[in-house]
């Protein structure tokens, strides 16, 4: 990838799914030549990787979430026994306080944290709905209370990849 930036076909080099014992490894490459920009890593207010959002900012990386609105019940690869994000009480308490839906309370929580959120919609309303969420601010109390939310549950499973020796959820 340093090779690729060298010649001018990318701009920044990122990685999935590290957690910071594997950036660590990175970060101390003998010879590094560009440091990873951005980590993308499942980050939802059922999963808000505190640790590692500290870790990636005192390096200066971005963490960028996906799955941050949950995910889709019908892929095989998603946890079926977790519940569904959107419809959690706490979230839709705190969406009736600011008039908004659990989704942009979930992203407006992503975005304050400075974490950069990956979204996908193919509906035209939820895509002009998701450009809502810059036009309010959750209060520090709302904050804690989905930082409270926190259960250190994944949707994604990949279980079937865990013999691997890197193999990033095994560690916190």
């Amino acid at each position: 990838m340093e090779a690729c930036k060298d010649a001018g076909l990318v701009k920044s080099i990122g990685v999935s799914n590290f957690n910071c014992r594997q950036l660590e490894m990175i970060l101390n490459k003998p010879g590094l030549k560009y440091k990873p920009v951005l980590n993308q890593v499942e980050c939802h207010p059922y999963l808000i990787q505190t640790k590692l959002l500290a870790f990636c900012k005192s390096k200066d990386i971005l963490l960028e979430a996906y799955c941050a609105l949950g995910s889709q019940r019908d892929k095989m690869w998603i946890d079926q026994s977790t519940p569904v994000l959107l419809e959690d009480p706490v979230l839709g308490t705190i969406a009736k306080k600011y008039n908004r839906s659990p989704a942009l309370i979930a992203l407006r929580y992503q975005l304050q944290r400075g974490i950069v959120v990956l979204l996908k919609s193919f509906t035209r309303k939820r895509i002009e709905e998701n450009f809502q969420v810059f036009d309010f601010h959750l209060s520090e109390e709302d904050m804690k209370t989905i930082d409270g939310m926190n259960k250190n549950r994944s949707f994604v499973k990949l279980d079937q990849y865990a013999g691997h020796p890197q193999y990033p959820f095994l560690d916190e």
